[in-house]
């Protein structure tokens, strides 16, 4: 059993003993403490609830909404939903912050408590500090009988999410329509499963294939989109006449690409497609994680744009965002973000941005995707012993590497002309992550074996 308690939000497995878990206790408590918050520091009393498929959610959405309730605070529970759909809710209805019940990618077994401000936007780490503070201290007090808070239902959150994709000026409904796609879609049997069909009908795709669309919570396959997992919807594509394929996680918030042969567009390349389509029509500067592929910098410069990295995490994205004035962000994870619809990773305007690119550049995904340029990720990690100070070795690496273009923020990323390799310690266990990309898969994983073995002999000097 396992329980995280981040910025992110509260993760956990179902079950177990309060504590170890995300038991009912450990679901009052920190609903009641990020409820408790809100009041503190909104004059708002009102909190947007949604969740994803999984099959914990109703049950996590009962506790959730009637603990809110018992602090005196109205609830609106948009009920099977997406994440962004949730942000975007949170300011449409002026509340004070917003929870969605969903632990993403996990697997079906975890759920979480992902907490919004009132913006719609995940909470800083230093909010993230104080609502922990207010669950540890049990620092709540609940209403009285006469002021309990109202509990309403709305049904028209997506629909509206929807409509607003479609009126954004970058969208362009008649070409997608003139171009008859033949869609794909694999939704993990999630919120997506009912949300991206919706969606693709509004932008006039007719001919769509389902799935995994039954929003039951029985996960088809490991809900994270990557290529491994994602057989079933190649092989459907490989043996039929679709022109691409379209894969979300369960909440809706990471988009995955398949091209018409059945191949990979690759999930790193969601991002530097959309980015590309924005940037052809405004000159902007644009956001990634250091973890992110370096195409999206190579996009953003030849078209006349700044590019900026963020430390890893959606907070630390949205926030060099807002503060380099980014046009279109998000993460290599699929995750896009853009800032003319809301400050959060939304695969649905992910989907009408990418197929407006498409319709408009006449190629078909493989062609597309060979017009960027070709980079590759290795991705490692190396275990260490509890005693072994993970701080004084990235340091280390720091000082080797002194030559090289090196980015502190987020660990240690050093640059080496058009490759790199970033360094990042686990915040739970003895771990360094250990990303290297390169222009093929050979170099990046030869760069990769370089830096951990420059790692073990750090600690081998220190023994």
């Amino acid at each position: 059993m396992a329980l995280i308690k981040s910025i992110s939000g509260i993760r956990g497995t179902i079950g177990g003993q309060a504590g170890e878990g995300l038991t009912p206790v450990d679901v009052v408590k920190f609903s009641a403490a990020f409820g408790t918050w809100v009041l503190q520091n909104t004059d708002k009393k009102t909190i947007i609830v949604g969740r994803d498929a999984r099959l914990s959610g109703d049950m996590v959405n009962k506790l959730v909404c009637a603990t809110l309730q018992g602090l005196g605070i109205d609830v609106v529970d948009v009920g099977l939903s997406t994440t962004p759909t949730v942000e975007m809710e949170v300011p449409a209805l002026e509340a004070g912050g917003g929870i969605i019940l969903t632990a993403s990618h996990n697997p079906k077994q975890w759920n979480a408590l992902k907490l919004l401000n009132h913006k719609g936007e995940f909470i800083s780490d230093a909010e993230g500090k104080l609502m922990l503070e207010i669950a540890e201290k049990e620092a709540f007090e609940f209403a009285q009988v006469t002021e309990l808070g109202k509990y309403t239902q709305s049904e028209d959150a997506l629909e509206k999410h929807i409509k607003t994709i479609l009126d954004l000026p970058l969208v362009d409904v008649e070409a997608i329509k003139a171009k008859n796609f033949s869609v794909a879609v694999d939704a993990v049997n999630s919120s997506g499963g009912f949300a991206v069909p919706m969606l693709l009908e509004a932008l006039g795709v007719n001919k769509i294939e389902k799935l995994f669309c039954e929003p039951d919570g029985n996960f088809a396959h490991n809900p994270e989109p990557l290529p491994e997992n994602l057989r079933e919807i190649s092989k459907v594509i490989e043996k039929g006449k679709f022109d691409l394929g379209i894969v979300v996680d369960p909440d809706v918030d990471r988009l995955a690409l398949v091209n018409e042969d059945g191949s990979m567009f690759g999930e790193e390349y969601t991002l530097v497609a959309v980015a590309d389509y924005i940037l052809k029509n405004k000159v902007g500067n644009t956001v990634s994680n250091l973890s992110s592929t370096r195409a999206l910098r190579d996009v953003t410069e030849k078209a006349g744009g700044e590019y900026y990295a963020a430390a890893v995490g959606e907070v630390n994205v949205v926030n060099m965002m807002k503060e380099q004035n980014a046009i279109i962000g998000g993460e290599g994870n699929g995750g896009i973000i853009y800032p003319e619809l809301h400050y959060g990773r939304d695969a649905l305007v992910g989907i009408a941005l990418f197929l407006t690119h498409l319709a408009k550049s006449g190629m078909s995904m493989t062609r597309l995707r060979a017009s960027y340029p070709n980079y590759y990720i290795s991705k490692n990690k190396i275990e260490l012993t509890p005693d072994v100070n993970v701080d004084e070795v990235l340091h280390q690496m720091e000082d080797r590497y002194a030559k090289q273009p090196i980015n502190t923020i987020d660990g240690v990323k050093i640059e080496f002309d058009k490759e790199w390799v970033h360094l990042r310690k686990s915040n739970t266990e003895p771990i360094i992550r250990i990303y290297a990309e390169s222009d093929s898969n050979a170099t990046a994983e030869h760069l990769a074996n370089k830096i951990i073995a420059d790692i073990k002999e750090i600690i081998s000097a220190k023994a």
